[in-house]
């Protein structure tokens, strides 16, 4: 019997990926307390627009609010934190480290229709929610349609000139 297995393209460029990581992890550090503790990562963002506001959410799970500094300057939102490694049980015991620790840089260039001095920043569950309220003129404006009236206006306009 024939088993057929969906190819992914994209599986061999991860498996690599994974390889060469490892193989500069190994050459490159100098020790196991560094490769354990140093780290730069980028934490997952997601960003969305509704009428009224961008909004993005940044996980930052165990990352404390003292170590997360959010700044707008000339339209480019820059976030910097730093997630610290916690000394509480002895390195060596650790078998395995999967969570990335060190700092990050997040920048996003924002839309022009954003309002800077009316940005929020909330932090809660390992979340950081940053609201950029946007302009008033960038909001949508809805514009009534009146069915039949250029005709009127046409028929009004030809009346006058006569």
């Amino acid at each position: 019997m024939t088993v057929l297995t969906r190819w992914d393209p994209f599986r061999e460029f991860s498996t690599l990926q994974d390889r060469m990581n490892r193989l500069f992890r190994d050459s490159y550090s100098e020790g196991r307390d560094e490769s354990l503790t140093t780290s730069n990562f980028a934490p997952a963002v997601d960003v969305y627009e509704d009428e009224h506001n961008v909004t993005l959410k940044i996980e930052v799970p165990g990352i404390d609010e003292k170590d997360i500094d959010v700044r707008i300057e000339n339209n480019v939102l820059t976030v910097d934190g730093e997630r610290k490694f916690e000394k509480e049980e002895k390195e060596e015991n650790y078998r395995r480290v999967e969570r990335q620790y060190g700092s990050f840089t997040r920048s996003f260039t924002l839309p022009n229709t954003v309002d800077a001095d009316r940005a929020t920043a909330n932090c809660g569950k390992g979340v950081l929610k940053i609201s950029l309220a946007k302009k008033a003129e960038a909001k949508p404006k809805q514009i009534k349609v009146n069915v039949g009236s250029e005709k009127t206006l046409e028929a009004k306009g030809a009346g006058k000139a006569a």
